[in-house]
């Protein structure tokens, strides 16, 4: 997904984890972009308390949605939804060192949002994590 196309969701007051998941819910037809809007809308900037990623816990519901269990004792397929989150998480700690949205943006979040918005980081490094977080859940889900 295009950092273009990112920040235009972003200026609709979209969030990273609402863009990162509906977005892979259309590209690999797991629900409607609405549903996938309306599940993901409480995970932004790590669960509004800076804890994991938006754009990763986007990621891994997208993960889930395609390789989740739903039967008891389903251990294979359990095992296989792990395995593509530990390959996720591999490949993006990798690039940033860290799935955390407060360590990513280098401020608490959500107390130091005034900080946060001038420094920019929103409109520059949040749309690459997002573009980021997408391009490693595709590779994570294709294979």
């Amino acid at each position: 997904m295009e950092k273009e196309k990112i920040l235009e969701q972003f200026s609709q007051g979209f969030d990273c984890s609402q863009v990162v998941f509906a977005h892979m819910s259309n590209k690999h037809q797991l629900t409607d972009e609405e549903t996938a809007k309306k599940v993901s809308a409480c995970f932004g900037g790590g669960m509004w308390c800076g804890n994991v990623c938006g754009a990763v816990a986007g990621a891994y519901m997208a993960i889930g949605m395609k390789y989740g269990h739903v039967t008891p004792g389903a251990t294979k397929e359990k095992g296989e939804t792990l395995g593509k989150i530990a390959q996720f998480n591999a490949l993006f700690e990798e690039k940033y060192g860290t799935t955390s949205c407060r360590q990513l943006l280098g401020y608490k979040f959500p107390e130091d949002m005034e900080q946060i918005l001038a420094s920019g980081l929103l409109t520059t490094l949040c749309p690459q994590i997002v573009a980021d977080a997408i391009e490693t859940a595709d590779q994570c889900m294709e294979k």
